[in-house]
């Protein structure tokens, strides 16, 4: 990437857009429920490329019960029986539901093929049936967008350190993540070998270079919403009322009830 690509937005400019952008992903939300509409966001790219990062500011002031993150543990013993597709479908949106998924059924494309989690025979057969499974959800009206966060090796080493530096977050840091750092190449291989059979008009990939956290955010949000032809909802200004007296209720002394100890005034005097 050039200088102008990799400069980093200044803070001041990145909150003001970004707390922009979150408002708009309300009006998208508020379209998505009064519409009936799923959405259904994949999210995929190296460990340490911002993914999670990203996730966490789309939906910082949405409606749980609307936006929801999908991010799948491992399968389990009956999971592992079942057709790969099947514990994904499950969590597929209903009408009026937004679904993020941190990290996918392409899982197998790139993770179990590099790692030897899966068999030869079971990735084939994984990219002979992704592209159409993908287009059943788009025939059946889901909404779906693609992004791979593309992130340098030099700066996944740079996470990968900061993380283990920090007791705050080193716990992002796993044992796999040293065995997938010494298969860079093969993980690049992986990823191309997906894109050749996935990557396509129906459903393309949206690729978001992922070096400066800032800017990945900021493009991959304003494409997602450029990307949907939602409509600001016209919603109804809600006035409160007059409280209803109290009548004959008496509110019984607070001594009866165990108290949260004031933890907060014993940093008033320092």
């Amino acid at each position: 990437m050039d200088e102008e690509t990799t400069a980093k937005v200044p803070r001041a400019a990145y909150e003001t857009e970004l707390l922009r952008l979150q408002a708009e992903l309300v009006e998208l939300q508020e379209w998505v429920k009064a519409t009936g509409q799923r959405v259904v966001v994949v999210f995929e790219g190296r460990d340490a490329a911002g993914k999670g990062g990203v996730i966490k500011r789309i939906t910082e002031y949405l409606n749980p019960r609307v936006a929801r993150i999908a991010a799948l543990p491992a399968p389990s013993d009956r999971e592992r029986t079942q057709w790969y597709f099947q514990r994904y479908v499950e969590h597929l949106p209903a009408a009026g539901e937004i679904v993020l998924f941190d990290r996918s059924w392409y899982n197998r494309a790139v993770v179990e093929k590099v790692m030897g989690y899966c068999t030869q025979e079971e990735y084939e057969l994984f990219l002979r049936q992704c592209a159409p499974f993908e287009q059943m959800l788009i025939d059946d009206g889901i909404l779906l967008r693609k992004y791979w966060f593309s992130v340098s090796d030099e700066v996944q080493e740079e996470r990968f350190r900061s993380r283990l530096e920090d007791p705050m977050r080193s716990w992002k840091f796993s044992e796999n993540d040293l065995l997938t750092r010494e298969k860079w190449v093969d993980f690049s291989r992986a990823k191309d070998e997906m894109f050749v059979h996935t990557d396509l008009e129906a459903s393309p990939w949206y690729v978001v270079e992922a070096d400066v956290k800032r800017n990945a955010r900021l493009n991959m949000i304003a494409h997602l919403l450029g990307s949907i032809p939602y409509v600001p909802q016209e919603r109804p200004p809600i006035e409160l009322p007059p409280r209803p007296p109290a009548a004959d209720y008496e509110r019984p002394p607070r001594e009866q009830f165990r108290a949260v100890p004031d933890h907060a005034a014993t940093l008033l005097d320092r």
